[in-house]
């Protein structure tokens, strides 16, 4: 045999050689990538709903290649465009012959007898002229694919690629367009109407020659009944549905999200890992709060939710429903914004983390000047004395302020970089002790993935027998293909120690909620939240933040241009909406409490402080290990009194045996000013009993002015400049001060230490000496 072909190649060179050149040109004249035109970008939800869609470059809703044909449509296709499609080796000879007799009767092409291999073909080829010679190439390649490739395959390239009216492309785009659903969901007289419309899609579609359509439509349903497809059932109830009138808008449920993705995977189906309930609820939530809060010029919300355990986004809301004027088509998730007080709670984390403090640790909420930053509370008024904690969950300046001066600028920074928040590109000096009050900037993206985080630590630790994940600060994803990392195992922790972040999270979970009774923690019905709100200066930016166990929600309102407004408070315009969202997720139990980095001591009930012997009251606490190292209390003395407890004695004054010795509560005057307005049961040290001799410890200090201030005169309304008034508290209410400025003796005041000078524009020293020998001085600066 071998012999009889060589000796037919010898005799034969000029035939075999073309044979070959035409082997070759049809081994290779189909390219390996038949369609190359531009495709919609597309995402849908974690159960591969669709959620949104971008048209495509070139103006058509064509979505991306989609391998799986439903039965329905592919019924009607074959029984509509090639009965034989499965019998034929990509063109039908008697289809062809009958398509040939006909166009030369009409002298024109009137028929094509195209089978559907062939269609593919003449789609691929951009539609070309119908000509006899292109027929024959379409013939030729037709043949190619098929032995290519699989008959379903070639189905899947033709519903992917077929016209079906307009500027709709594919199957998918047309079953979206014209019946609101997708292809798997159509019923059978759907999947018949878009089975005929590619056959003459600019002539007939929905909205026009209605009759047409209708006839064709039912002539294919017909047959599928005698072809025994449908049941004469369906075909009654299928030839009674209505066609559908004009094409639907396509889903824009995550518009900012689709837009985001677009940017890394343009023109691909993506499926996210948003929960398309959720995200549908979220939007209404959005678009009702949005026209309250547009009423006050509010027009800008964002919001995210996360899945803490899986770190997946569960709903992405980049913007409010609001105009292009206020710029709508803005994503503001991953925008930086002035962060207000939403950072706090990382400062206190931190501290907890270094063993700088308790939870339970009076701070010192008193007037305060740093230089010429002077912190004020939102209500502006002040405690005197407040638990951490409590500072905290009231989210007071001040103390925060003072907190973060003791911890250390560098160290508080060095621990938000190590949080990854790429808002924060500037040395600690640059922000000052306003960094932890609102002078940095971060993202609601960068902000939800650490408190998620920080809820993710705690989880871990509880289930992995007390160990850390070293990849547990990683960043969220929506990409539902994406399983999130967080790498091997560690027994040491990573940022912050699980401890540290389970009380901060107890602290946050005792703020007061928005609009709600004080005692709302003890109503069954409400959700333990750990919850953090945010206002930045100017009122230009409004955050809320909560966490629990399973979930992270955290809200922007604002206006994207940076415009300020009143109102624009993180409780009144954020929180309502994190609790509206909230409201929509399952119920979460409470996080468990990590004993290992746990230790149970004796806290002083009144300062906070590690309880030293002369503690009167004790509480027994779990704290973080890292907060043995704190100090014992500073608060409590022993002091000698007499029998009555009024006075202060010594031996000086009366009998040894008649001196009794008590633990007492003391605050620094400046504490004890403030801290007695909201603490009527709080007892000064008592004064010593005048016939006593020897060291009274008798305290003072000015409330105003603070250290270094500088003063601006004010004036009433002829113009004239008004006296500056200074007060000093002093801890002995029997006490007499005299005043001096620049050493003159300006006057005295007793009981009530407020002291009223005329002043001129300068610089001045004012000092104040007490009867007891007790000196204080302040420098000021007075100017217009």
């Amino acid at each position: 045999m071998f012999k009889k072909i060589k000796n037919y190649i010898k005799r034969h060179k000029k035939k075999t050689i073309l044979l070959v050149v035409l082997l070759i040109f049809y081994a290779f004249c189909l390219p390996k990538k038949l369609f190359t035109k531009p495709t919609s970008t597309v995402i849908t939800s974690n159960n591969d709903e669709l959620l949104g869609a971008l048209i495509a470059n070139d103006g058509q809703w064509r979505f991306p290649y989609n391998d799986a044909v439903p039965n329905k449509f592919k019924n009607c296709l074959i029984q509509f465009e090639d009965e034989y499609f499965y019998k034929h080796p990509g063109f039908n000879p008697i289809s062809i012959l009958k398509a040939l007799k006909q166009n030369l009767q009409e002298g024109s092409v009137k028929r094509g007898g195209s089978t559907i291999t062939q269609q593919v073909i003449r789609l691929s080829r951009n539609d070309k002229p119908r000509t006899y010679f292109e027929k024959f190439k379409e013939l030729i390649l037709a043949t190619r694919l098929e032995l290519r490739t699989s008959k379903e395959k070639i189905l899947t390239y033709w519903s992917s690629n077929a016209p079906f009216g307009g500027n709709v492309v594919g199957l998918d785009a047309a079953s979206w367009r014209y019946f609101n659903r997708k292809s798997s969901d159509l019923s059978w007289a759907e999947s018949a109407t878009l089975a005929v419309l590619p056959n003459a899609p600019n002539l007939i579609y929905p909205g026009k020659n209605q009759h047409k359509l209708l006839a064709k439509r039912n002539r294919l349903l017909k047959k599928l009944l005698l072809k025994n497809v449908i049941d004469s059932l369906t075909f009654e109830l299928s030839i009674l549905e209505e066609l559908p009138q004009k094409p639907y808008a396509l889903p824009q449920i995550t518009p900012h999200l689709l837009q985001r993705i677009n940017k890394e995977k343009k023109g691909e189906v993506v499926k996210t890992t948003i929960d398309k309930q959720l995200q549908n609820q979220t939007n209404t939530i959005v678009k009702n709060h949005y026209n309250l809060l547009s009423k006050n010029g509010i027009h800008n919300i964002s919001v995210l939710v996360l899945d803490v355990k899986t770190r997946r986004v569960l709903s992405y809301i980049g913007n409010s429903p609001t105009s292009k004027k206020h710029q709508k088509d803005v994503d503001v998730i991953d925008k930086p914004r002035s962060t207000g007080s939403i950072l706090k709670p990382f400062l206190y984390a931190a501290m907890l983390d270094s063993g700088d403090l308790l939870p339970n640790t009076i701070v010192a909420d008193v007037p305060t000047n740093f230089g010429s930053y002077k912190p004020e509370n939102f209500d502006k008024k002040y405690a005197g004395a407040i638990s951490a904690k409590l500072a905290l969950s009231k989210s007071l300046n001040v103390p925060t302020a003072r907190m973060l001066q003791s911890f250390g600028l560098d160290k508080f920074h060095n621990y938000l970089q190590k949080l990854k928040l790429r808002g924060l590109k500037n040395n600690p000096d640059y922000y000052g002790l306003t960094l932890a009050l609102g002078g940095a900037e971060s993202n609601l993206w960068d902000l939800c993935k650490s408190y998620a985080s920080l809820a993710s630590t705690v989880n871990h630790f509880s289930e992995n027998s007390s160990r850390y994940f070293k990849n547990e600060f990683t960043e969220p994803t929506f990409y539902a293909d994406k399983e999130v990392d967080f790498g091997e195992k560690t027994s040491e922790k990573i940022v912050l120690d699980a401890a540290s972040i389970y009380l901060t999270l107890e602290s946050l979970k005792e703020v007061n909620r928005p609009n709600v009774n004080q005692n709302w923690e003890y109503f069954d019905s409400s959700k333990q939240i750990a919850w953090k709100t945010g206002t930045s200066f100017g009122f230009r930016d409004a955050w809320a933040i909560g966490a629990t166990k399973d979930y992270v929600v955290g809200v922007w309102c604002g206006n994207a241009d940076g415009e300020g407004r009143p109102g624009l408070v993180g409780v009144q315009a954020a929180a309502p909406i994190l609790f509206d969202v909230f409201d929509k997720l399952p119920n979460s139990e409470w996080f468990e409490k990590p004993f290992d980095e746990m230790t149970e001591i004796e806290i002083c009930r009144k300062s906070g402080y590690r309880a030293t012997d002369i503690c009167e009251n004790k509480n027994v606490e779990f704290i973080q290990n890292a907060g043995l190292k704190t100090a014992p209390c500073p608060y409590h003395i022993l002091v000698n009194i007499d029998s009555s407890e009024n006075y202060q004695v010594n031996t000086s004054c009366e009998k040894l045996e008649n001196i009794k010795q008590k633990s007492w509560f003391v605050l620094p005057p400046l504490m004890e000013y403030y801290f007695k307005k909201k603490n009527p049961f709080y007892k000064s040290l008592p004064k010593y009993r005048v016939d006593c001799l020897g060291d009274s410890k008798n305290a003072m200090k000015f409330i105003y002015p603070t250290e270094n201030s500088t003063i601006f005169l004010p004036k009433d309304f002829k113009g004239k400049k008004n006296e500056v008034v200074f007060r000093v508290a002093h801890s002995n209410s029997e006490a007499t001060l005299f005043w001096y400025v620049d050493n003159i003796y300006c006057g005295t005041t007793k009981r009530t230490h407020d002291f009223s000078m005329n002043l001129e524009i300068g610089t001045y020293n004012v000092s104040v000496t007490d009867n007891f020998g007790g000196v204080i001085a302040q420098k000021i600066s007075v100017t217009e």
